[in-house]
């Protein structure tokens, strides 16, 4: 494999309430989009990957499904009781998107609106849901696709890890596929990149380090009006 990973601010925001994770011995990508006031954010999505990574490492004898699921819910505990015992983490939560390769099985954790894709040819799909308001009411057949990138409450998350004393998770087990690009990303991203632009950019690049330099520059001068955090892995021989 070879992979690559960005963050940027953007234009808009004051700090980086982003994190990302990657820990090549294990095959551990993650992104994670914070939320809380003063600095609780990037609390929040630091501490969840610490956690999640710290359970990954710790745990020898289960399968890699339930580690990862034990990690995320390691890591919504942790952000929750930290929320509890600091009046000025008061509220604060994370999105987070993990992922874990191994033998060409890829399982994820899911929580939020950040997002894992795969390009695999001329196409692109996402493989994780997201979890807001915005995609609940564009289901219902509310509101346009469109509708959804310009509405009000678009930042509005439904679920959230350390919001609340236990989350449900997402897992998704998916067979990846020589040539395949995986994308993680924050909805700094795919909130201003169309998906087919996303698809576009990762497969003009010569490797995932250009990949994810080009998909910066795409949000930024598409306003760059949140945190914009990007990973991109190719799976090669």
């Amino acid at each position: 494999m070879k992979w690559s990973q960005g963050t940027e601010v953007g234009l808009i925001r004051k700090r980086n309430e982003d994190s990302i994770c990657v820990i090549p011995d294990l095959a551990f990508f993650a992104v994670a989009d914070g939320m809380g006031g003063h600095l609780a954010g990037e609390v929040a999505s630091r501490m969840a990957l610490e956690s999640v990574a710290g359970e990954l490492r710790a745990v020898k004898k289960n399968g890699l499904e339930k580690k990862l699921l034990k990690g995320v819910r390691a890591a919504n505990s942790n952000v929750y009781e930290a929320s509890q015992k600091d009046s000025s983490c008061r509220g604060m939560g994370t999105t987070l998107t993990a992922a874990v390769i191994k033998d060409r099985e890829m399982t994820l954790a899911h929580v939020g609106d950040s997002r894992a894709y795969i390009i695999r040819g001329d196409k692109i799909f996402s493989l994780t849901e997201d979890h807001s308001l915005v995609h609940e009411m564009l289901k219902q057949g509310g509101i346009t696709r469109e509708q959804a990138r310009e509405h009000p409450h678009r930042n509005v998350l439904t679920r959230a890890l350390g919001t609340d004393p236990s989350v449900e998770v997402d897992i998704i087990k998916t067979t990846l596929e020589e040539g395949d690009f995986v994308l993680l990303c924050s909805d700094g991203l795919s909130g201003l990149v169309e998906d087919h632009q996303i698809k576009g950019l990762v497969k003009s690049a010569p490797g995932p380090e250009q990949a994810v330099r080009d998909l910066i520059q795409e949000a930024l001068g598409r306003g760059g009006n949140d945190n914009i955090s990007v990973i991109v892995v190719e799976i090669d021989e």
